[in-house]
């Protein structure tokens, strides 16, 4: 009997165990392949856009560039961008890369011992993250890699082919996919079959904020203290919309607002042909926004290829152009604001469309002879003139201040708005809340006007957690003040930071870095530490540590809560105070800079114009323009010749181009003379609130003495660097350097070597500036 029990247990088992091995089989996960990389492949060489790739080890000592902060333009070295945002050590390690639309003015900084370098515009960006993916996401196996030079495709009929994409059905989990590297197709009358997929878009949380303020109002507002609100990624809500729009596909709306459909303008910054920098004008990769899509034509043919709103998807253009039939769902209400809501960019409702009619040619009017009815914008919204700044405020959302300081905070936020006078020709007021992570609430080009922006901080939801400062001072400048959210680079940048208490993380490091890339500090500490709870502090006087300046200027503590309010008047008036909001003066914006250039016989032509490479290297990485770093240049023989003064050329290609024009002269070395004549028609002439700054480059010793004219110019102020080439006299180019003469005084053999040292100059520089006592 027992033999018999044990037979019949060991087939079931064994039956059982055949059942389930083709179920456990379909179970397993993909694993992911991560595909290695060099330190010097850029991230517009990859025509994919998200990723994940391998940095080998020692990529800081290849001297890849970097240019940007944060957001980087595609240029950049993948691996050096990683180590710089602190992603990964010079160790090498796994890198999630996210490509995004290209955006102006990229900062440089110098961050985990890689500089990156400033640029003015690039036609595409990408962010880096730590590479551990999300669950249930595949990224490709293998990178597509951009050819190395154009290829020009001949125009003329296009081939009746089926579009290769692949639609995914909506579901609520993420979907697994992965991307082989070469779609196939398979065109059919009745049925497209593909047989490539793609992998899921990335969250976005930079897209318009019209649909989140509607999911927070329809089905959220019940969220209050003991769960943590987190916003989801931005979409329209399903029900209220009835009339079928054109179908999302991959190819014609992407979830993800870094790529929009457009045509992407060619740089406005023209870089001379003859530099010998990092141009290169035969690589694809820089011609469009690298891109692993398929992208394929859908338009209608009642539709031209005309785009008259590049800055917006397919699906927002659809319901743009639908915008008579209004929503029918309860959950949103008649007044929903539209995505990109600008006033150069308004859409009137119309009472019905007409199908004759073609919205994009020019002289049709979106507007009926009789529009409905619309409240007229207030006379305000252009906002007050005498305080333009671009103004952040980080808004405490941690648990320990409870509903109804929170509410506190929400009413002297609004009454800000309303005093501060918000508009475009004035401030720009956005909102930041943090927590244990930082959340944009309103970014500086959402609201044009203080109704607006009162509206919508009524809707804000606190989030709860930590006060961890430290954080959101490090989004602020890597993310939140960019042009994409509406940074207008002419206006100071400036964040207030309310915090309850004090802060639970360490805020200096990060404080640092943001002055550094020019945004005014301030600090309002509610409820500030007595001395007994000092102890308590994750970072003692924090205050003093994150302000722009440690003279009170930029710190306003209050005792109570409920004396909140009696801080706004004060507030308003040092915000706008714009003489005194010294941390927007950078290292690359604050000077005036003279060239002094040695055009002697023993120079020759070729050498000549090597040296004119090197002056233009060092010019392009500062900002410049008549408010920022301006340029003058004198060349000098036996006699001295003014090339151009400070403030003559404002913008940076004319500059380049200026400095290219310059003539070669022949003669003497009178390089003392030369000094004499820089300080007369230079820095007499030089604004009060710029860093005078001097760069000698001569190849021999001088006729004439050295020593008094160098010791006059630092007596006004004037920071001296000597480079020597050649011939030159180590005894003269420390007479002519400012102390300390290592720092300041350079020594090259011959003139190709003078490129090596743009980087040193540059950081010495910006160490010096930044190095400026704080008070």
């Amino acid at each position: 009997m027992i033999r018999s029990v044990t037979v019949i247990f060991y087939a079931f088992l064994l039956s059982w165990a055949c059942w389930a091995k083709p179920n456990g089989s379909k179970s397993k996960k993909p694993k992911q392949v991560v595909p290695d990389i060099e330190c010097d492949v850029r991230a517009g060489k990859i025509n994919i856009p998200e990723f994940i790739a391998r940095c080998p080890a020692h990529c800081k000592e290849s001297k890849q560039q970097v240019y940007g902060t944060g957001v980087f333009a595609s240029i950049s070295s993948i691996c050096n961008a990683a180590i710089h945002s602190g992603v990964i050590t010079n160790a090498g390690g796994k890198v999630i890369v996210r490509k995004m639309a290209g955006q102006n003015i990229y900062k440089g900084t110098n961050s985990n011992g890689v500089r990156s370098l400033s640029l003015p515009k690039w036609r595409e960006s990408f962010v880096v993250s730590v590479g551990k993916p999300k669950k249930g996401i595949i990224y490709p196996s293998t990178l597509d890699y951009a050819p190395s030079r154009p290829t020009y495709v001949k125009t003329g009929p296009k081939e009746t082919k089926s579009p290769v994409f692949t639609t995914l059905p909506p579901t609520t989990a993420p979907e697994v996919t992965t991307t082989t590297p070469e779609p196939t197709t398979t065109t059919a009358p009745t049925t497209t079959t593909t047989t490539t997929t793609i992998p899921p878009p990335p969250p976005t949380t930079t897209k318009a904020r019209a649909a989140v303020h509607k999911i927070r109002d329809a089905g959220l507002r019940q969220a209050e203290a003991g769960s943590a609100f987190r916003r989801q990624p931005s979409s329209p809500v399903g029900p209220a919309f009835n009339r079928a729009p054109p179908e999302r596909t991959p190819t014609t709306s992407q979830s993800n607002s870094a790529f929009p459909r457009r045509e992407w303008l060619p740089s406005s910054y023209g870089r001379p042909d003859w530099f010998p920098g990092a141009r290169r004008p035969a690589d694809v990769s820089y011609a469009v926004p690298d891109s692993g899509y398929a992208w394929s034509e859908t338009d209608t043919p009642e539709i031209p290829a005309r785009d008259l709103r590049p800055d917006i998807s397919e699906y927002e253009r659809w319901l743009y152009s639908f915008g008579p039939y209004p929503p029918r769902s309860t959950d949103l209400d008649g007044s929903r604001k539209m995505p990109l809501d600008l006033p150069h960019a308004k859409v009137e409702p119309v009472d019905a469309w007409k199908p004759e009619a073609n919205p994009y040619e020019p002289g049709f009017s979106m507007r009926e002879p009789e529009p409905l009815p619309r409240a007229p914008e207030p006379l305000a919204s252009q906002g007050d003139p005498n305080c333009k700044v671009d103004l952040a405020f980080l808004m405490d959302g941690s648990w320990s201040i409870g509903k109804r300081r929170f509410k506190i905070q929400k009413d002297f936020l609004a009454e800000v708005a309303q005093v501060i006078n918000v508009g475009m020709a004035g401030p720009m007021m956005g909102i930041i809340q943090y927590g244990d992570e930082p959340v944009t609430e309103i970014s500086l080009r959402t609201y044009s006007n203080s109704r607006e922006v009162k509206s919508a901080i009524d809707k804000i939801v606190q989030k709860g957690g930590l006060s961890n400062v430290g954080k959101a001072l490090s989004y602020i400048n890597k993310q939140y003040f960019s042009d994409a959210n509406g940074n207008r680079g002419g206006a100071p940048n400036v964040a207030v930071v309310l915090v309850d208490g004090w802060p639970t993380d360490k805020v200096e490091e990060a404080s640092r870095l943001a002055r550094e890339s020019g945004i005014n500090i301030f600090f309002v500490t509610i409820e500030g530490p007595d001395e007994n709870e000092k102890q308590n502090l994750v970072e003692a006087n924090f205050v003093d540590k994150a302000v722009c300046r440690t003279n009170g200027f930029f710190s306003h503590p209050v005792n109570s809560w409920f004396a909140l309010r009696k801080a706004v008047q004060p507030l308003v008036k040092r915000v706008c105070d714009t003489d005194r909001l010294v941390c927007s003066k950078t290292c690359l914006n604050a000077n005036d800079i003279a060239f002094v250039i040695d055009g002697s016989s023993s120079v020759g032509t070729g050498n000549f114009r090597t040296v004119l490479q090197f002056v233009a290297n060092v010019t392009r990485e500062f900002e410049i323009s008549d408010t920022d770093t301006r340029v003058g240049a004198v060349q000098y023989t036996y006699e001295q010749r003014l090339e151009f003064t400070f403030g003559q050329y404002n913008n940076k290609a004319e500059l380049l181009n200026a400095i290219k024009r310059i003539n070669y002269w022949s003669g003497g070395t009178s390089t003392g003379a030369a000094i004499t004549f820089a300080a007369e028609q230079l820095f007499s002439k030089s604004k009060p609130n710029k860093r005078k700054i001097m760069i000698v480059i001569t190849d021999g010793r001088s006729y004439d003495d050295v020593r008094a004219p160098a010791l006059a110019v630092h007596r006004q102020g004037v920071i001296a660097y000597s480079i020597g080439i050649a011939w030159a006299a180590q005894d003269e180019l420390e007479y002519i350097a400012t102390d300390p003469d290592k720092e300041h005084s350079f020594f090259v053999d011959e003139f190709d070597n003078l490129y090596k040292y743009v980087p040193k100059i540059i950081h010495n520089i910006c160490q010096e500036f930044n190095s400026q006592p704080r008070n």
